[in-house]
């Protein structure tokens, strides 16, 4: 097989050893999602090995299909975020089940698809205030934090309705070589991730969740964690006793249930899934490729049809197999700034995908307390958008805040699209700078729809 001629490398400025040692460098920031996705996930009741499984799998077709629609360095995975909406808003808060929130996760897929062969999408893209764009990613990163801190019981239910775990208190209840050395380890790993993220080192996050858990497993040999089912502390040491062996997909494949498709809430749940997962892309393929140089003099990405196209058929066949929305993720990046150019870094990590699917035993003994410092950090990543925001226009800076603190204060993402949706509009209309903004009359649209949202629901 030629390539070269297949993946045009010296037109990229690229050769195939940089090709493969950056899709390597990709799949080893990004693998964590392996661990941190059937472990969110099965909080909405999934079976942790199908989604894996799934995980691995839709991992794998999405990014070939990038490599295959616009030979572009970028890797697809189930999103950080959108798995967390999934879990924690959709099935826990609103009350679907995990197979009606499978059907908006397909459905979804489906319409951006249509949206990505005309050319509604930019015209959705652009008309929502980049200054939202910003806060949405930012909100999202302050929830997975929340949610980490919540997964390793570093934050836990109290009077104040949240507040910090008693180690005085697992100690009095001989709950401390359980549950309380997990915190401790938690805690411990948000540290060393953070020193990873600041020393440059590849694969940090992924870094961070081993050495925690490989410290949980020093502390189990030696005694100092104890494994306690009622308290839901689990062994620490990967199960080979079925051999090497593939999870069955059995639980999860197929099994949308479209019997609420009808629905308003279903409607509302869908649109979150596509605003996000489209909003998410766009803003990745664009700060990727402007990183990598891509953009053309008009600040667009050439071939991003296909890109978009690859991300959305990914989204489909994903819901098919088990698993929430799959995207294009940011973690690209570290294999861009290695040197990749082109589909042949995609081809490469889908192989690693691929090949994940035989080492399950070592992913499904990962445990909360070491894929929680994965979160809190990826959170901190998501955050700097904040950054982007112009707080000096107080039209722009106000709703971009109640998007923010929406997110996690609500604990969903669509309840911070919504508010913050609603609140530019309506202070920038009360305020009369309605026209001086250019809002799109897709804005208005969106507005009201959110409002009647709160009314009816």
């Amino acid at each position: 097989m030629n390539l070269e001629k297949l993946f045009h490398l010296k037109e990229n400025h690229t050769d195939v050893k940089t090709e493969v040692m950056a899709g390597i460098t990709t799949f080893m920031t990004m693998a964590y999602i392996l661990a941190v996705n059937p472990s969110v996930l099965s909080a909405s009741g999934m079976d942790s090995g199908a989604v894996f499984t799934a995980t691995a799998l839709a991992s794998a077709i999405a990014t070939l299909l990038m490599a295959a629609f616009s030979n572009y360095p970028f890797v697809l995975a189930p999103g950080m975020g959108l798995n967390a909406y999934f879990a924690y808003t959709v099935v826990l808060s609103m009350g679907y089940t995990w197979e009606m929130a499978l059907a908006a996760v397909f459905v979804e897929g489906i319409i951006f698809l249509a949206l990505s062969l005309t050319n509604v999408r930019e015209q959705i893209f652009n008309s929502i205030p980049m200054n939202l764009k910003y806060a949405v990613s930012a909100g999202i990163g302050l929830f997975i934090a929340f949610i980490g801190l919540q997964n390793a019981k570093i934050v836990v239910d109290s009077a104040t309705l949240v507040g910090m775990y008693s180690f005085k208190a697992s100690v009095a209840n001989g709950l401390f070589h359980s549950e309380g050395i997990t915190v401790l380890l938690a805690l411990i790993g948000v540290l060393i991730t953070g020193v990873l993220l600041v020393k440059g080192v590849k694969g940090n996050i992924l870094w961070g969740i081993l050495i925690t858990w490989a410290l949980g497993i020093v502390c189990q040999l030696t005694g100092i964690y104890q494994v306690n089912p009622d308290a839901g502390c689990y062994s620490l040491l990967p199960d080979f006793s079925n051999g090497i062996a593939v999870p069955s997909l059995a639980p999860t494949f197929m099994k949308m249930d479209f019997s609420r498709v009808a629905s308003l809430d279903f409607v509302v749940v869908m649109f979150a899934f596509l605003f996000v997962d489209m909003f998410d892309t766009l803003g990745t393929l664009i700060g990727v490729a402007s990183k990598a140089n891509m953009l053309d003099e008009q600040g667009r990405l050439p071939r991003i049809r296909g890109a978009l196209l690859s991300d959305s058929i990914g989204t489909a066949v994903g819901a098919v197999l088990g698993t929430s929305t799959t995207t294009t993720f940011v973690e690209s990046a570290s294999g861009v700034a290695e040197g990749g150019r082109t589909g042949l870094t995609a081809v490469v990590s889908a192989i690693l995908f691929a090949l994940s699917l035989f080492l399950s035993p070592i992913f499904l003994a990962i445990p909360s307390f070491a894929t929680a410092p994965a979160l809190i950090v990826v959170g901190f990543l998501m955050l700097t958008s904040i950054l982007k925001v112009n707080f000096a226009d107080y039209t722009e800076a106000i709703p971009a805040y109640i998007a923010v603190i929406a997110m996690p204060f609500m604990y969903s993402i669509s309840e911070g699209i919504a508010m913050g949706v609603i609140s530019y509009v309506a202070i920038n209309l009360v305020t009369g700078k309605a026209k001086e903004k250019h809002i799109t009359p897709l804005m208005y649209v969106l507005a009201v729809l959110f409002v009647l949202k709160y009314i009816l629901l």
